[in-house]
């Protein structure tokens, strides 16, 4: 990257708008500048999940999901980029079914909780979720590739499972919910 950061301050933004990778200009409240928000606030969210007492094998998957994270963001950035390649997909599936493997089958609903490391989690899911909303509004009107709309969908169901997995690894119990009114 050499210099490439090295004056932070540019002062284009003032004016409200931001640059984008391929060099145009656009509002800071658009669609595209909120997708990437909500993308590195995802990256940011598994960052704080990276510093919780977890196992390996979790750390390796999220920092992988992190260096996709910041690929998405630069395929969001710079429009007709196309970034995440169709093994990540596969990938997060092959991953996803093997912790999924390793837990009891989901009879009721959870709630977010259990352990910090899985609380954590369960903001980053909520987050995901965001993202892709935001992500799929921008594309009824810019289109971003299929692949980067399949990758955040299934980051976030294994966001969902790695939740029941920190559970067990720290050894609580999901939060089962109670729909039983009160």
């Amino acid at each position: 990257m050499g210099n490439r950061l090295s004056k932070i301050y540019t002062r284009t933004g003032d004016s409200g708008t931001t640059g984008l990778g391929d060099g145009t200009r656009v509002p800071k409240d658009s669609l595209r500048i909120h997708a990437m928000g909500d993308v590195d606030e995802l990256n940011s969210v598994i960052g704080i999940m990276l510093t919780e007492p977890i196992s390996d094998q979790i750390t390796d998957c999220l920092t992988a999901v992190q260096h996709d994270l910041f690929n998405l963001g630069g395929e969001i950035c710079m429009p007709n980029m196309e970034l995440i390649k169709a093994e990540r997909i596969t990938s997060l599936e092959t991953t996803l079914d093997a912790f999924n493997d390793s837990l009891a089958p989901l009879k009721e609903f959870i709630l977010p909780g259990g352990s910090r490391a899985a609380a954590y989690c369960h903001l980053a899911r909520t987050v995901c979720r965001r993202a892709e909303r935001v992500m799929h509004r921008l594309h009824s009107e810019e289109k971003l590739t299929a692949t980067s709309l399949q990758y955040i969908n299934r980051l976030s169901d294994l966001l969902f499972v790695l939740c029941r997995v920190l559970n067990k690894e720290a050894g609580e119990p999901d939060v089962l919910w109670n729909n039983e009114s009160k």
